[in-house]
């Protein structure tokens, strides 16, 4: 099955869901009104059993529905936006959002309001409006492709993005955030990782959470992407019931250098609304990291991180922080 074939078996409905496990479909269809379902068979196969650390990252959870009191835009990106497909938060560095859809919804993910709607919609009209302010904003060094996944688009179109960015002779990197080579591996071809080849320095973020999700398959597509020349890192977010387990955290890391693929950060989830029941609190995930040193190699170790809400960036979670870290500490 190739990939395109796979991403439209997609499980996108509870009843669909219903079929191979017991859930009560009133309780998930209001949140799947609001937030969309997309499961890909690669994701459905890994669950074993209700709630478990798979179930819990893309089954659907009234949850996410509770006042939380949390913003929907936790990062205030509308307010680094120059033009729709641009965040400029940081001078040198630019997110040039490329696609609106992802292969698979992350219940925790911090753009959920917008991800899958038409809140987050990018043509190829918005793509060309944000390389144009990019031409022209020559302080950026580095850009991030993000979305939705990048991924999602076709070769031809990704290559053109590319070609465009590159060209320009400020940009010295191009790095892409992508959970494709998790959530659908058949998608990493020998075709695509020829056209990433062609662009280099590229940097490919991907995002494992927990040991089970490396796979064979996920293996063999970071292979062909690591054999291509394209560096890999992992940025893993801290959730609970998933990863906030000393010894989880450190089997995943360890599975991640076997395959290639560098531990780079552990992100404490943002405070976005409908993400509240996933929050871990932060000196847990402080003896997490600390749990770690000794027992796996410091290229193993990834950078513990959160991101304020006030959209100033990402900033190290220390050994001692201050009293409260904009509302972490619980």
């Amino acid at each position: 099955m190739n990939w395109k074939s796979e991403l439209a078996d997609c499980i996108t409905t509870p009843e669909q869901f219903a079929v191979h496990f017991p859930i009560d479909l009133s309780l998930l269809h209001g949140v799947v009104r609001r937030y969309p379902m997309q499961i890909t068979p690669h994701t459905f196969k890994l669950i074993e059993s209700a709630n478990d650390p798979i179930w819990r990252q893309v089954v659907p959870d009234p949850r996410e529905l509770l006042d939380d009191n949390l913003p929907e835009d936790s990062l205030n990106e509308r307010g680094y936006s120059p033009v729709p497909a641009v965040v400029h938060r940081y001078t040198d560095r630019a997110l040039l959002l490329v696609s609106g859809k992802c292969a698979g919804y992350c219940r925790f993910c911090t753009r959920k309001n917008r991800v899958g709607t038409g809140q987050l919609c990018f043509g190829w009209n918005q793509i060309e409006q944000g390389l144009v302010y990019l031409r022209e904003a020559t302080q950026v060094r580095d850009v991030i492709l993000t979305g939705g996944d990048p991924l999602l688009l076709d070769d031809e179109h990704l290559a053109s993005i590319l070609s465009r960015l590159f060209a320009l002779p400020h940009i010295e990197i191009v790095r892409i955030g992508s959970r494709i080579p998790v959530v659908l591996p058949s998608r990493i071809t020998a075709s695509l990782c020829t056209i990433l080849a062609r662009f280099q320095p590229l940097y490919l973020n991907t995002h494992f959470n927990h040991p089970r999700e490396v796979t064979p398959s996920n293996v063999a597509a970071c292979g062909l992407l690591a054999n291509s020349g394209v560096p890999l890192s992992n940025q893993a977010v801290l959730l609970r019931g998933v990863n906030d387990d000393s010894e989880v955290m450190r089997q995943l890391c360890r599975e991640l250098l076997k395959i290639r693929v560098r531990p780079y950060y552990l992100h404490h989830l943002d405070h976005a609304k409908g993400t509240g029941h996933f929050h871990v609190p932060v000196e847990k995930g402080m003896k997490i990291i600390n749990s770690m040193r000794g027992q796996i190699s410091g290229l193993g170790i990834p950078h513990y991180v959160y991101d304020p809400p006030d959209g100033s960036g990402k900033k190290p979670v220390l050994d001692s922080p201050p009293k409260t870290i904009d509302g972490l500490r619980s």
